[in-house]
């Protein structure tokens, strides 16, 4: 098959923004890897048995609880050990795993910045796919310039779901994806940018980037926090969405 590239992305910090109750944090992460590229149609077709149309396109339509079991099912290929386990409609990341799974959020953000401070770690139409490309759909992965961890598109052609949730207070179980697509202006392909969807939500213009790393930990690694999901999930029918505001 198609193997996996990842890149190692050393330990470092980064500074999350929450616009709902409009603060920072800054996360401290250890060492972790991560893919260079989206996945693409070809390997989530050879992992799962399923045909490729456009075997170097980023996989898309891709709903969260997907993306979780193509990641397991990744593993099992590679005889790692899975991320993830399922209950049900509830699943648990098993922080100390070294098989494939999806980055958290402050992962994501972290090696998509790459140690930019800026909305782009580059001029846009030199690294991302966006509407400014005049293109309908994604397109080949690795077709504009990577950032300085390697990785390529990680703004543009497609959103990448990650593993945290979006706004458990308003918005239940919807999860995180990042980075912006191929059909998006300069304002939403921003490394900040935050959207989501329910877990079995599936969109044509969100795919998936794999992750890797286990971390000593139960229930937190990463800047995500069992506990800290259980806090913000304290409804506060006063502060807006947790997502970044789309321009008026």
């Amino acid at each position: 098959m198609s193997d996996f590239e990842l890149a190692r992305v050393g330990a470092g910090s980064v500074t999350l923004h929450d616009a709902r109750r409009n603060q920072h944090r800054t996360v401290d992460l250890e060492t972790f890897e991560i893919g260079v590229y989206a996945v693409t149609e070809e390997q989530f077709a050879e992992v799962l048995g399923i045909p490729a149309e456009h075997p170097r396109r980023p996989a898309r339509d891709l709903s969260w609880l997907r993306a979780v079991r193509f990641c397991n099912a990744a593993s099992e290929w590679e005889g790692l050990d899975p991320a993830y386990s399922f209950n049900g409609d509830e699943i648990t990341w098993h922080v100390d795993s070294d098989g494939y799974r999806l980055p958290t959020e402050a992962e994501w953000e972290y090696a998509c910045r790459a140690g930019s401070t800026g909305a782009h770690y580059g001029p846009l139409s030199e690294i991302a796919w966006t509407s400014a490309d005049g293109v309908s759909s994604p397109q080949n992965i690795g077709g504009k310039l990577p950032n300085l961890n390697g990785l390529f598109d990680t703004l543009g052609n497609v959103w990448e779901w990650c593993w945290d949730l979006l706004d458990p207070a308003r918005y239940d179980e919807y999860r995180v994806f990042r980075g912006g697509g191929f059909a998006d202006d300069a304002w939403s392909v921003r490394a900040s940018v935050r959207r989501g969807g329910a877990p079995r939500m599936h969109h044509e213009d969100v795919g998936m980037r794999l992750a890797r790393g286990g971390f000593d930990s139960a229930d937190a690694a990463q800047g995500w926090s069992a506990a800290a999901d259980r806090e913000r999930a304290v409804s506060d029918e006063a502060l807006p969405s947790g997502w970044t505001p789309r321009r008026g």
